[in-house]
């Protein structure tokens, strides 16, 4: 599978796992801080609703400042219905979606750690398949992965190794767990430590 079918897959799994979601599970909050799981979803179909251009002009009214721009943006589309946002993130599913700077990546990355950000606080076991998790650690560890994705230099001088399916990523002192955990760890999300062991659990710097 390319990374746009992948992506598309993802994006239709997320979307089945919204849809079984009852009202309160939809304001429960997620591992993203201030967003519940409203906001995540139209977080989702951000990429696919507003073009650069949009969004760039948004951004001007924050002085370039990335994080809030994408905040406003989903807090405003969170005001739509939930059936519409499952609606608009599987009539979309399929849409090739390239950011500037992160590319094809960047939406691919966002189906695999936000439905994460989802599921855990929720308690689902809801995952994607594990052969995207090997996909996005490639990533995650490449020297071209996106700043906003993993702070340069929290992987430094660490080997990340999945127990579960036997991949390993870097050289140094071992981190040890499931891919899923090594990803959301990566990625800067520290409940995920719980899951990991080794000695080099200390120095990923969340």
């Amino acid at each position: 599978m390319t990374i746009f079918e992948m992506t598309t897959a993802n994006r239709r799994l997320i979307a089945d796992v919204l849809d079984s979601l009852d009202d309160a599970r939809w304001d429960h909050p997620t591992l993203c801080a201030g967003w519940t799981v409203r906001h995540m979803a139209a977080h989702l179909v951000q990429p696919i609703l507003i073009g650069f251009g949009r969004f760039l002009l948004t951004a001007m009214r924050y002085r370039g400042d990335t994080d809030r721009t994408v905040d406003h943006l989903t807090r405003r589309l969170a005001r739509r219905p939930p059936t519409e946002l499952v609606r608009l993130l599987r009539d979309h599913a399929g849409d090739r979606v390239v950011p500037p700077r992160v590319g094809p990546m960047g939406p691919f990355a966002d189906t695999c750690l936000h439905l994460r950000d989802i599921a855990r606080p929720l308690g689902l076991d809801a995952d994607v398949p594990v052969e995207h998790w090997h996909v996005l650690m490639d990533y995650l560890t490449s020297p071209s992965v996106a700043p906003a994705l993993v702070r340069p230099g929290r992987l430094r001088g660490l080997r990340l190794v999945a127990t579960d399916t036997g991949r390993d990523w870097g050289s140094g002192a071992e981190v040890a767990g499931p891919v899923e955990a090594l990803a959301m760890a990566a990625a800067g999300r520290s409940v995920a430590l719980a899951d990991l062991r080794g000695p080099g659990v200390g120095k990923l710097i969340i």
